[in-house]
């Protein structure tokens, strides 16, 4: 099996919106094609179902309904690119901290609850294969760690959990036979929390072919603990694993954004100079330790949102966003220093050399 080299790029259509442009040797180009390029062959791209408001004003955070991913994939495959799909099966971000079901699913239990996972992923499906888009990898949730669809999926209703994982499996399985399948979790580097996940949901026989782990190296530790979970994990489960999301800074300047998470703080923690070369090397290294992975069951690595410059109105959400989240940290442009472009656009050295990684 090739090594993928993957980018989520679903912030773009907004970036763009906002002005954004990306550059090869100093010719702009579309970003698909610089991507293609420089070694990438795989775009990770999410889906929300309704990332709209009442008064039918979006979120935010890319606006990453079914018109905005079909635009994004087509353009991807344009340029000999493959797709995998992230469904997060909720109207914005989902993560280990948050997994809010639909609006239009808030009282769905049940059958009716499985109903319309299996539901919502046919149709995504189908309406992909009618403009000739076939993902290569479909995730059934984001950073499920802690279930999905809450309360009802929540890890401790196991059942009811693996229920929901299994109706999204039945719609990849009906329209996408030869898609891949992912289960993602956070925090690539705990290896007893990624046991006792894969332990629960054991006895439900979900089929499944890909184990997902973010890796972000100033939260997580190192390289070698991670390696050491894809090898227990990979081996303990028989399933391949990949890096479904990492990133980390090419400088702790700000850049003019609110709400960077990236300082000299995570800096430190990671081993890495924030530099441009300090974010190619760890990429490589990073790269060198999943092929590394025992039985070749490391079979590739997704960069989390390369393309996000530092525009300061292109944030994660905004006010109505937040309001559906309940959130209230300061929504901002939290990865314009961990992009592969530097202020201008221009493709950094990471990117650069991807191809030789």
């Amino acid at each position: 099996m090739r090594f993928i080299k993957g980018m989520d790029v679903s912030m773009l259509k907004e970036l763009e919106s906002y002005g954004a442009s990306y550059y090869l040797a100093d010719q702009k180009e579309d970003l698909f094609a610089i991507l293609k390029k420089c070694g990438t062959d795989m775009i990770r791209l999410r889906i929300w179902q309704d990332p709209y408001d009442d008064n039918g004003d979006a979120y935010g955070g890319g606006i990453n309904d079914l018109t905005t991913t079909i635009e994004l994939a087509k353009r991807a495959v344009c340029n000999d690119l493959s797709i995998l799909l992230d469904f997060h099966y909720s109207d914005f971000w989902a993560d280990p901290s948050k997994q809010i079901k639909p609006k239009s699913w808030k009282n769905l239990q049940g059958i009716s609850l499985e109903t319309a996972v299996y539901l919502h992923t046919v149709n995504t499906l189908k309406a992909l294969k009618n403009v000739k888009i076939v993902p290569a990898m479909v995730q059934i949730g984001n950073e499920i760690t802690n279930g999905l669809l809450w309360p009802d999926g929540h890890t401790d209703n196991t059942e009811t959990m693996a229920a929901l994982l299994r109706a999204g499996i039945a719609g990849v399985r009906e329209i996408c036979p030869d898609t891949a399948i992912m289960f993602h979790l956070d925090f690539g580097t705990d290896n007893n929390m990624y046991r006792g996940w894969f332990d629960r949901i054991e006895p439900y026989h979900l089929d499944y072919d890909v184990i997902g782990m973010s890796y972000y190296p100033h939260w997580n530790g190192s390289l070698q603990l991670l390696l050491n979970n894809m090898n227990d994990i990979s081996k303990r489960y028989d399933k391949d694993v990949i890096i479904a999301e990492t990133s980390i800074g090419y400088t702790t300047d700000c850049l003019g954004c609110r709400g960077i998470v990236f300082s000299e703080e995570q800096e430190k923690a990671t081993g890495y100079p924030a530099t441009t070369e300090g974010q190619e090397a760890f990429l490589a290294d990073l790269c060198r330790t999943v092929r590394s992975v025992q039985g070749g069951r490391g079979i590739g690595v997704f960069y989390w949102e390369p393309a996000w410059l530092p525009i300061p109105d292109c944030k994660w959400a905004n006010q109505n966003g937040c309001d559906y989240m309940n959130d209230k940290v300061e929504a901002g442009n939290a990865m314009a220093n961990q992009a592969l472009f530097d202020t201008e656009g221009r493709a950094n050295s990471a990117l650069l050399n991807l191809q030789r990684m």
